[in-house]
């Protein structure tokens, strides 16, 4: 049995590298090394990269109490709270999981529907015509303002405002931010005051919000995550608090993110813009999946997701010990020419009618660990998309495509993804987008 091959440079450059450079990085580590390899730094110290299918599906299909998510996700801990979904394992997270699924099935999302549509129109009634403009902030205030709304159920306006201001700084990316989130502890240090007065302006916001609902008398009628979460469940104003921080987590930046990379992507191919124009005229929510899939796999948000072996595994002929990381990666699978013809071509027509395998397309991971909002958020996405190219004309651009820049555990466009808005465009509306996938 090999040892598990990789760079030997010190770990302190290979976390400047890691975290500085990831997309040429372990991209130069896999040609290099093969489909496992193993790199070392701060925080996780030794990760050992999978890239090969096989290898994915023994990790999402393994043992849970070997393969352990939640001690993998500690870059996370320090927002989220001891009790989020994402840091829980073994059969606390098995019943944390089933607790939150109801609001994110298939009929749930659907009755959020028009409500995403409505955001993403208001938003988009204010873009700038004429100027080229970072489209990211635009995407962030939407994913966050269906947050506020769909998930959190937030009504009040004054509250609501409150809200807008509170939550974006406790979850942007910042270094000082991510830093307080991998470590606590940090919080006690006089020059992380600031980001201590951002989560204690945010805990008290949403906290409120938690007894709002608990003592609202319509709670029966109310359809927003947060009301579906306190009639379904016994949870404590801590736990929601907690799960509530992770869904802003998990569904405000990389939804925003991937929606970026999206536009991104569109008016660099105007063949592809065409055509997802007309789609978004005639309803052809078909070709607007297909666009969110290709853009969801040629540029995930998540570069691989983590699972901290208890016990040692043998994994591509490779013994790996315990106390070890192992990182499906999304991102070096995704961009295979094994797995994707002509892989770094965006190209929505592989995915139209496409049985795609939960090992070469794993934007939201796998297995019992799969992101419990993979459905909301694609159906956000297609949403959002479907009322851009319905409200405005989008410039083609021959424009150099943008870099990925590490962004905490998210990959950004370096430049915001920049577009520009030709003109505005009147559009009659037509029925709301179908819902499909997987909670």
């Amino acid at each position: 049995m090999q040892t598990v091959p990789g760079p030997r440079l010190p770990s302190a450059l290979q976390t400047a590298l890691a975290w500085g450079l990831p997309r040429w990085w372990l991209d130069r580590c896999h040609r290099r090394y093969g489909d496992v390899f193993a790199v070392r730094g701060a925080p996780l110290g030794t990760v050992v990269f999978l890239a090969d299918p096989d290898d994915i599906k023994a990790v999402f299909a393994g043992d849970p109490r070997i393969y352990r998510a939640g001690e993998g996700n500690t870059v996370v801990g320090g927002l989220v709270g001891e009790s989020s979904v994402l840091l829980l394992d073994g059969q606390e997270h098995r019943e944390r999981r089933r607790q939150m699924l109801p609001p994110f099935h298939r009929d749930a999302v659907r009755r959020q529907v028009e409500q995403m549509a409505a955001i993403a129109a208001a938003d988009v009634a204010t873009w700038p015509v004429g100027r080229e403009f970072p489209v990211a902030p635009r995407m962030a205030a939407i994913t966050l303002e269906v947050i506020l709304r769909v998930v959190i159920g937030a009504r009040d306006e004054h509250r609501l405002d409150a809200l807008r201001r509170a939550l974006p700084p406790v979850v942007n990316s910042g270094f000082m931010t991510a830093a307080a989130m991998i470590r606590p502890s940090l919080l006690d240090n006089r020059l992380w005051a600031g980001v201590r007065r951002a989560r204690a302006e945010a805990d008290r916001l949403l906290r409120a919000e938690i007894a709002d609902r608990k003592a609202d008398p319509a709670l029966d009628e109310r359809t927003d995550v947060l009301a579906m979460l306190v009639r379904s469940t016994d949870m404590s104003e801590d736990e929601l608090r907690d799960q509530l921080m992770t869904l802003l987590l998990a569904g405000h930046e990389t939804t925003a993110t991937a929606l970026s990379w999206t536009l991104e992507r569109l008016v660099r191919h105007p063949d592809v813009l065409a055509r997802a124009v007309r789609a978004a005229d005639d309803g052809d929510d078909e070709y607007l999946e297909a666009i969110v899939k290709e853009s969801l796999r040629v540029r995930p948000v998540l570069f691989d997701v983590a699972r901290k072996l208890t016990e040692p595994v043998e994994l591509g002929g490779h013994r790996i010990p315990a106390g070890v990381t192992v990182a499906p990666s999304i991102g070096l699978v995704q961009r295979s020419a094994r797995h994707y013809p002509d892989p770094l071509r965006f190209d929505p027509d592989r995915m139209l009618g496409a049985t795609l395998t939960p090992t070469t397309w794993l934007p939201f991971g796998g297995g019992a660990r799969r992101c419990l909002g993979a459905t909301f958020a694609q159906v956000e996405m297609r949403v959002v998309l479907r009322e851009i190219l319905r409200s405005v004309e989008l410039a083609p651009s021959s424009a150099r495509s943008e870099r990925q820049r590490a962004k905490h555990i998210t990959l950004v466009p370096h430049r915001g993804a920049r577009i520009r808005v030709l003109a505005r465009r009147p559009a009659e509306r037509t029925a709301p987008l179908a819902v499909s996938g997987d909670a």
